[in-house]
């Protein structure tokens, strides 16, 4: 620790080498430089969306109030009870229709973050805009201070042509840098980790890169024996530790990229993505882990699924596509099907939730300094209702939330007014958003 080695780092300390810059995650050496700047860990948010609603009874718990007991789609959170809150009753009133002419699913991804009505750009006259989204208003705020402001990533590949009217991208990003301006989400974990690490030269190099089972820790490795030389027992089996995590992490891109044909020209941006779902989700989620250990940077949005997805779900049984499965008509297969996908992605959610618990961050955890916000733009997919929409908040953001409650609304509440909450004890104060009324009341004394 510091008191035996004497030796006091920035909390900006990076480890420089060749193409590669390594933020480094906190250190006890960097305690005393942090007291003289901030008095907490940074605020994290994160936003992740999962569309077509949910089979509510399988959502939706049967108690208000503490120690409520986990329903089916719950159930993978089971290790995280007590960390996190379910809120009932919200709804995005501006994605229900106004006769413009746009889309249902266009509607919902678009309203999630802004509470505004997306119109249609195929209607002559009609331009294309929507509003700056939460989770940039944000970025513009407790991200200004960090390398990377936000990161904007999806599991489910956008493409043109599946979506209902109008442009695809609002159903292909759930975050707007400006009204005019959407956020494109990535879905190449390289990319993500060359925005965190840097870009490794051009496309031959990195795929001599691949091939040699290279990583970027190697240009930095001796900046890092100096400075692990420099620490006490402590730091240096975090540093240990963390640099491990980033080359673990490095391994499984570089693994993703080597599939396919040796004769295939390596583009400047490899394209390598894990061949399963869930190991692009955790891969992705595991990126971002180790942006927010590092402070590289504090925002992120992650599309699970996107509206209108065609994906399928044979690792669970499930063969049939996603949003044909979300118009079940009240069948009881494909309602069960239904809410077999939606259990899953709240279990890849919980992935992330257990190792940012799991992650020691100043005084506490990245779950305890951080919110994470889960849901979908819709209620009832297979009646398209913008209505009693699924929200999870998991974590306390420096103790601004507390955890463990279930919070049941008056029907038609707004969304957006639990937007403007997070926004305001994220240290980000807004009057309105969208079709906020106010601030959303979430006292534990007005429950059961």
């Amino acid at each position: 620790m510091n008191f035996i080695t004497k030796k006091t780092l920035s909390r900006r300390t990076m480890l420089r080498g060749i193409g590669a810059t390594v933020a480094l995650p906190v250190l006890d050496s960097m305690i005393p430089a942090l007291k003289a700047q901030v008095t907490q860990a940074p605020p994290r948010l994160g936003f992740v969306y999962a569309s077509h609603g949910v089979i509510f009874d399988q959502w939706k718990p049967k108690t208000i109030g503490r120690n409520f007991e986990l329903t089916p789609n719950l159930k993978p959170l089971a290790k995280l009870q007590g960390q996190f809150n379910i809120l009932t009753g919200l709804s995005h009133l501006e994605a229900d229709t106004k006769g413009d002419g746009s889309g249902d699913h266009t509607r919902a991804s678009a309203a999630w973050l802004t509470g505004v009505h997306a119109y249609d750009r195929t209607r002559p006259g009609v331009e294309v805009r929507l509003a700056t989204t939460a989770d940039q208003i944000a970025a513009a705020v407790i991200g200004k201070n960090s390398p990377i402001p936000s990161i904007e990533m999806t599991v489910d590949t956008p493409s043109q042509g599946a979506c209902d009217s109008g442009d695809c991208f609002y159903v292909n990003t759930v975050s707007w840098r400006t009204p005019t301006t959407p956020n494109m989400a990535e879905n190449q974990p390289r990319v993500i980790f060359e925005r965190l690490f840097g870009d490794g030269g051009s496309g031959a190099q990195r795929l001599a890169r691949v091939q040699k089972e290279a990583s970027i820790l190697d240009s930095v490795r001796e900046e890092a024996g100096s400075l692990a030389a420099s620490l006490g027992q402590s730091d240096r089996s975090k540093l240990t530790e963390y640099l491990d995590s980033v080359r673990e992490v490095e391994k499984r891109i570089q693994s993703a990229e080597k599939v396919g044909p040796d004769n295939i020209e390596l583009p400047d941006r490899p394209v390598g993505i894990p061949a399963s779902f869930e190991a692009h989700t955790k891969l992705m989620f595991d990126l971002q882990l180790i942006a927010f250990r590092a402070d590289l940077t504090r925002v992120f949005s992650m599309i699970l699924a996107r509206e209108l997805s065609g994906r399928t779900y044979p690792m669970i049984g499930i063969p049939g596509q996603h949003h044909l499965i979300s118009h079940h008509r009240d069948d009881a297969e494909l309602m069960s099907q239904k809410a077999r996908i939606d259990t899953y992605h709240v279990s890849m959610c919980a992935y992330l939730l257990e190792q940012m618990k799991n992650t020691p961050d100043g005084d506490g955890s990245l779950l305890d300094h951080s919110l994470i916000f889960y849901g979908s733009g819709m209620g009832n997919g297979n009646l398209h209702r913008h209505s009693d929409l699924p929200v999870m908040l998991a974590g306390k953001l420096n103790g601004k939330f507390q955890t463990g409650y279930h919070y049941d609304y008056k029907p038609d509440t707004p969304m957006a007014n639990l937007l403007v909450t997070i926004l305001d004890r994220a240290g980000v104060p807004i009057e309105k958003l969208g079709d906020s009324t106010g601030p959303l009341k979430l006292d534990p004394l007005s429950v059961g």
